[in-house]
This record gives C-alpha cells, sequence and structure tokens, in this order.
C-alpha cells in the first residue's frame, strides 16, 4: 500500500512540474512576442479616437476618459429597415431596348435622363435602412478631473484594452474586452487600494429605449427605426467585490467597492429568435463563470487566430513613444517601421474583432457605429469596399473571417432573383453598388454610381479564391459554384451585340462613380461595356469554366461560356498608352478619380501581369501614373488599393511610398483609416498591400519577396497562406531573401520564383514541408 501511495505521490509531482513548465513555457512565449500596442497619453472626447473591441458581433468604441467615460456600444444586427420586395423598378425588356438603343446611337446624355426615370429606384433618405448604435454605455467618477501617469492601451497580441491612472496616491485600472465564445463583454475595473472604486453608471439610446434597472443590472430595449427595424434585448450585470450597489437617480451607483466586474450581452431577432430569451441566457452562464476564466477563454480563442501570423521589419527595443506621436512623428517625415508592422496587425486584429462565423460581414465601419446616421448608413458598399475588407483574409491565414461575406453573397440570391427578373428580364441574379443587411440588390440613385449591375459578380470572385486557397471541393460544388453559376447565368441574358463591332457587350454600363466627355463635350456616364464590367465578367466566367472542370460537371454550359467569352472585347491600350477605362476611348473628366476601376484586371483579379500580358502591364504602370499626377489616391481606402496595384506592378519603392502616403493623410491617431469620414477598408485594403509585396500566389507560383522596399532590408514574415493551401514563412536579410519554408497543409505542387528565377515543380504531400535557402 504505501508503495501504491508513494508512486500516486511521484506521478502527482511530475504532473504538477509538468504542467507547471507548460505554463512557464507559455509564458516564455508571450514575453518574448515583440508588443503590439496602441497606446496614449491622454483620453480622448472623440468617437474616432477611441479604441476599438469586438467579438465579431459585439462591439464597443472605448474613450478612456477617468471622470466620464464613454464606451460606445454596437452590436451587429442593430439595423432599422426591412426586406423590401417592392424596391425594383418594373423597367423590364422593353426599357431596357431603349436605352441600348440610345447608346447604340451614341446619345449618352439622353439614355442616363431615361434610365435615371425607368430603370433606377429612388434613393432612400439617409437613415431610413441603416445600421445604428447600441446604445453609450456612461460610467461617472467624482472627483477625477485631475489624475497622474495616465495610460490608455489596445494590446492586439491580446486584445484586451487597459485604461490606467494615479488619483490620489491609488493605481486605478480597467480593462475590457469582448469574447467570441462567451458572447460577452467584459469590463473590470480594479485598484491597488481596497475601497477605492465608487462610480455612477447608466446608458443613453433614444426616447423609445425601455430600461429596468436593479441594484446589479440594467437591462434595456427598444424596437429600433421607429418600429421598422430589428428588436433587441441588452443586459449589463454589476458583480461587486466589498462595497454597496443600487440604483439612484436611474443610475446605478456603486461605493467603496474593491473591484467591479460589468457583464454586458445585446442580441435582437435579426435572425428569427427571441432577443429576451437569447441575452437571459448567455447572461446566466457568463455570470457562473468567474472573470480570469472568461479573460483566459477570450485570450485563448482570440490568440488562435491572431498568432497563425508574426510580421517583423523592426528590431530591438520598442521606442517608448505613444501612438499618436509616432504617427506624428510619420507625418513630419521620419519612415517608422515598427508603427507599420502595428499598422498591419491592426488590420488583421480588426477582422477578427469585426467578422467572425455565424455573424454578417464586416460592413464599411466593421461593427463600430457611432449614433443613428452613421456615414454611408455603414452599410455594405459592394462596388469594391466590401471586396476589400476581405482580400487579405485568405492570405493571412484568417479563413475563417472570410466566411460571413461569403454566406453574405449566398444571401444576397433571393433579392437578386427578382431584380435581375424585374429590372432586366433575365435569369440569374444580380446585385448593384450597394447592400445592408436586409440584401438589398436593386439599382437605385444616380447612374454614375447605381447604374452598375456587377455586384454579384465582383462578389463572386472571393467564393472562386476560397476554393483556390483551400481546395475543399465540396464546398466549390454545394456553396461557390452553384452561386458563381447563377451570376454568370445573368449576364448570359443581359449582354448584347454591338452592331457596330460585333462585341458581346453590357448595356448600360459604366466605370464606377467616373464621367467621360463626348465627343459633343457634354459631361456623360453611361455608355457599353466599360473595361471593369468586362474585366469581372471575364473572370466569372473563366472561374465557372475552371470550377466545372474539376467537378467535372456542366459541359454544355462550359462551352456556352467559352463561346461568349470569345465574342467580349479584350483589354484595350489608348492612344497616350493608358489601359482604356471604357470601350471607346473617351476623356475622363476626373483624371484624378478616387475610383481606378478599369485595373480591376491587374488586381483584385490576375489577368494583367508581367509574365504573360507585358504591353497590359506596361499600360496599367502608365494608368496609376497618370491619376496619381492627377490628384488621385486621396481617399483611404482608394490609397489602399493602390498599394495593391504597384505591389502587382513589383514596384517595391512606389508601394511603399503609398503606405507612407496612407500613413500620413488617411489614418487617424488611432491607426484607423479615414475616407474621410472613418471608413475601414482602408484598414484591411493596406495588409493585403504589404502581405503582396512579401509574397504573391498565381499560376502554381509562389513568388517570394517580389516588391520588398529598401526601407525594410531585414524581416521577416511567418504564417502567410498561399493559394494551394501552402502556409509560407520568409525571412530576409540586407534587403535579400535569406530563408523561406513551405508547408503543405493539403498537400500539392507548386514552383518558386525569387530574385529573378523560377525553381522546378516542388510537390509535397500533406504536412511535409520545403526549406529553401540562399
Amino acid at each position: 500500500m504505501s508503495i501504491y501511495r508513494t508512486v500516486i505521490v511521484i506521478f502527482i509531482l511530475v504532473f504538477c512540474f509538468a504542467c507547471s513548465d507548460s505554463e512557464q513555457e507559455s509564458k516564455n512565449q508571450e514575453s518574448n512576442e515583440q508588443a503590439l500596442k496602441i497606446w496614449f497619453e491622454q483620453p480622448t472626447k472623440k468617437w474616432n479616437e477611441g479604441l476599438p473591441i469586438g467579438n465579431g458581433s459585439l462591439g464597443a468604441m472605448v474613450y478612456g476618459t477617468p471622470s466620464k467615460e464613454i464606451i460606445c456600444l454596437n452590436e451587429e444586427t442593430i439595423w432599422t429597415g426591412e426586406k423590401r420586395y417592392n424596391r425594383d423598378k418594373k423597367a423590364g425588356p422593353e426599357v431596357l431596348k431603349n436605352i441600348q438603343q440610345l447608346i447604340f446611337d451614341g446619345k449618352y446624355v439622353e439614355a442616363e435622363t431615361y434610365l435615371t426615370e425607368n430603370l433606377l429606384a429612388k434613393r432612400l433618405p439617409t437613415g431610413t435602412m441603416t445600421n445604428q448604435m447600441l446604445a453609450n454605455f456612461f460610467v461617472e467618477r467624482q472627483g477625477f478631473g485631475s489624475i497622474t501617469n495616465f495610460s490608455r492601451e489596445l494590446d492586439l497580441n491580446n486584445a484586451v484594452q487597459t485604461t490606467s491612472f494615479k488619483k490620489g496616491g491609488i493605481t486605478f485600472q480597467r480593462e475590457c474586452f469582448s469574447s467570441y465564445p462567451d458572447k460577452a463583454m467584459l469590463i473590470k475595473y480594479t485598484a491597488d487600494q481596497s475601497k477605492a472604486i465608487s462610480l455612477s453608471a447608466f446608458i443613453k439610446r433614444t426616447d423609445n429605449t425601455q430600461i429596468e434597472l436593479s441594484e446589479n443590472s440594467i437591462r434595456f430595449s427598444e424596437h429600433v427605426g421607429d418600429g421598422i427595424g430589428v428588436k433587441f434585448q441588452a443586459a449589463i450585470h454589476f458583480e461587486t467585490k466589498g462595497g454597496t450597489s443600487e440604483v439612484r437617480d436611474n443610475k446605478i451607483v456603486i461605493s467603496d467597492a474593491d473591484e467591479l466586474t460589468i457583464r454586458i450581452i445585446a442580441n435582437s431577432n435579426y435572425r428569427g429568435e427571441d432577443p429576451k430569451v437569447l441575452t437571459e441566457t448567455y447572461l446566466k452562464k457568463v455570470v457562473n463563470k468567474d472573470y480570469e476564466n472568461l479573460y483566459k477563454t477570450h485570450i485563448d480563442d482570440y490568440r488562435s487566430l491572431f498568432k497563425r501570423l508574426d510580421f517583423k521589419i523592426y528590431e530591438g527595443d520598442i521606442e517608448k513613444l505613444p501612438t499618436d506621436k509616432r504617427l506624428q512623428r510619420v507625418k513630419d517625415g521620419v519612415i517608422d517601421n515598427y508603427l507599420t508592422q502595428l499598422h498591419y496587425q491592426y488590420g488583421r486584429y480588426l477582422l477578427i474583432s469585426s467578422s467572425r462565423p455565424g455573424t454578417l460581414p464586416a460592413n464599411l465601419q466593421g461593427i463600430w457605429v457611432n449614433g443613428f446616421k452613421p456615414p454611408w448608413n455603414s452599410d455594405y458598399h459592394i462596388n469594391i469596399n466590401i471586396q476589400m475588407n476581405y482580400w487579405m483574409a485568405e492570405m493571412t491565414n484568417l479563413a475563417e473571417c472570410h466566411k460571413p461575406f461569403l454566406n453574405f453573397i449566398d444571401d444576397l440570391q433571393e433579392m437578386g432573383r427578382i431584380t435581375a427578373r424585374e429590372t432586366y428580364g433575365s435569369r440569374g441574379f444580380v446585385a448593384h453598388h450597394t447592400s445592408d443587411a436586409w440584401h438589398m440588390t436593386a439599382p437605385f440613385g444616380r447612374a454614375r454610381y447605381g447604374m452598375w449591375p456587377m455586384g454579384a459578380a465582383w462578389s463572386c470572385q472571393h467564393l472562386f479564391t476560397h476554393y483556390q486557397y483551400t481546395r475543399d471541393k465540396e464546398y466549390l460544388a454545394n456553396h461557390a459554384y452553384p452561386i458563381m453559376k447563377k451570376a454568370a447565368e445573368f449576364f448570359l441574358d443581359f449582354m448584347i451585340i454591338d452592331p457596330k463591332t460585333g462585341y458581346l457587350v453590357t448595356s448600360p454600363s459604366i466605370s464606377p462613380e467616373n464621367d467621360f466627355i463626348t465627343e459633343e463635350g457634354e459631361i456623360a456616364t453611361v455608355s457599353m461595356a466599360s473595361t471593369m464590367d468586362r474585366s469581372i465578367i471575364l473572370e466569372l466566367y473563366h472561374n465557372c469554366i475552371e470550377s466545372a472542370e474539376i467537378l467535372g460537371i456542366d459541359e454544355d454550359f462550359r462551352n456556352i461560356l467559352k463561346s461568349k467569352i470569345a465574342k467580349i472585347q479584350p483589354l484595350q491600350i489608348g492612344s497616350d498608352g493608358r489601359l482604356m477605362e471604357w470601350m471607346e476611348e473617351f476623356k475622363e473628366r476626373d483624371p484624378g478619380h478616387r475610383h481606378i476601376s478599369h485595373l480591376y484586371a491587374l488586381h483584385p483579379s490576375n489577368q494583367i501581369s508581367k509574365e504573360n500580358t507585358p504591353d497590359l502591364f506596361n499600360a496599367a504602370k502608365k494608368t496609376i501614373e497618370h491619376r496619381l499626377a492627377n490628384g488621385g489616391g486621396h481617399t483611404g481606402w482608394s490609397r489602399a488599393w493602390i498599394i495593391n496595384f504597384w505591389a502587382r506592378l513589383l514596384e517595391a519603392e512606389k508601394a511603399h511610398e503609398n503606405i507612407i502616403a496612407l500613413q500620413q493623410k488617411s489614418t487617424l491617431p488611432n491607426l484607423l483609416d479615414v475616407h474621410p469620414p472613418f471608413q475601414i477598408d482602408g484598414n484591411f485594403g493596406l495588409v493585403s498591400g504589404i502581405t503582396e509585396m512579401l509574397m504573391q500566389s498565381h499560376d502554381d507560383k509562389i513568388s517570394l519577396l517580389p516588391a520588398l522596399p529598401t526601407a525594410w532590408p531585414n524581416g521577416s514574415i511567418t504564417g502567410l497562406i498561399a493559394r494551394g493551401g501552402f502556409e509560407v514563412d520568409i525571412e530576409w536579410e540586407n534587403g535579400k531573401l535569406k530563408q523561406a519554408k513551405i508547408r503543405a497543409i493539403i498537400g500539392g505542387s507548386f514552383r518558386i520564383y525569387s530574385e529573378g528565377k523560377l525553381s522546378e515543380v516542388i510537390t509535397l504531400k500533406k504536412d511535409e514541408t520545403y526549406d529553401w535557402k540562399h
């Protein structure tokens, strides 16, 4: 018996030491990782200078003011409006024929007037179908107007926001995070002395908000949009350690507590479930878990995504300089590589925080909305903005975060079939420049942005891209290809023969938001077969053909698409050497326009490349140079797109110049992108652009450091994903590739392109690794 006990004791000791070693190893790994913090030495009174947290659904913009803290709460589904099945004008084939004839006759202005009256729906007033904030949550503390040692920070390594300061010799701290696994937001107040936590808390929304207070909770609900929108239910639970909690003057008042933990839950009926039942169910679960458990669960979940990729272009001690001051130095002309790597990882943080499986996709502002009438309703602009949000997803190892957008495309089909049938008399489905949580697809507003039936087709690129990275045939067969096929069917019906050239054309057609000057000197928007239209349709058709060939189905449909491709005008180079934006060589009204839509074939598509289309490649260079020389890139997202263009053009220094320009001209102190106003796509576009500078993967080829600027002489990036399902680690030194490691996630073949040399074909089985050294 004593021997048995001895064995048990030894086993327990060994187990404890093993656990201790494992925990210590984990702590050592965290201590060795480079700090990634956005931080400031002062609070802010501006919403767009707060620090964002989120779990894909429940988010907040945290101001950090000690005396009167404002935490602007957001929940992804707080939308006014509803599905409107009668939004489309029943224009039909006759109206379409009249428009097309006017365009064939060169009567572009007349065609625009006619289609505006007969095909486009009226634009609804701002705020009619809009995303809204959940509420402002206020926390007041008396006598905290004067403090010292203030710091507020967002730790990207752990997705935790912390504010700390000293008052009266006491150090106070407040940390908060939003947990995806527990569907809750947590806020914890502590101090280094007992009985130091005293505050009052309350929420504000609208006069229609129903608020219920008890000694330890605030519950509030509303049917938003004055009864036309979602119904929501939210709960804020207060747990004190020591001290008292009571209701006074319609506020929760906490007195003399040692600690305070706040749990926030919010849900709506957007997905057909009872928001009160959901909120109370989730609240009960998190109330029964202690803070440490919730904190660890959150950290483990977040880091399982974020720590897949590591990026370093700055070594040594991190300079103790606040983010706003670092950014100001860049505006003054200093190159700050640490700020760039922080900016890069911030984009990945924002995608993880605003787009997770089961949520809506990230909108124009992610999930962070201030007030009730945000810019552009904080909706889904599908004429570049939502696509830019997700360019980075697969390549930076965040495929799960891509899924909300992939599912959103599927959800567009119901309304999109109605629009195709009622407005155009066509099969398939179609969407235009803007959508929302109700999956609106109708064309509306002015022709220069509304007359653009390419939104669904462009979005379908993401469906095939996800397959290219994952090689998931089941996904391709059951999800991606059926949607792509329906999008292609629309264009089979919509496109017609131009009697002058014999080409198949889209008509009416625009180059998004840009105008041209006719031979008569008139300003016009509408023509036929813009370069962007042709580029998107060609890609969609080719992707459908390849998908059907992979699946071994739809041979007849493939042949139809092939025959149509042969009748579409190839991309054209103008007399000045630039890529033509329209089918005819019109003069553009705004040569510095923010949209550079005619370069879609360069990026995000891959129809233009140095190897395969050298003439178009050079024409694309001239196109960007001309745009920039005339003031292009003046919005955040446009500048981000330009970084991606230059990376594809293998122009390292020009790509880097535009990273700096983005930071100097279109970045807020908290590193959020500004259009202006705040718009999140530029944050995401920056990440894809930098990634394209370091690795590109097309045509079964992995290009290493295709556009490495001299400002990044030494560095590394690990955890990138290449098409075909390969994880790629790269290290460089003195501006040259030092080593690379490529691991096959699913198995397959590729070639490496580096420093002007192309390797032989390399074939790896699943989990096999190929090491390349200089």
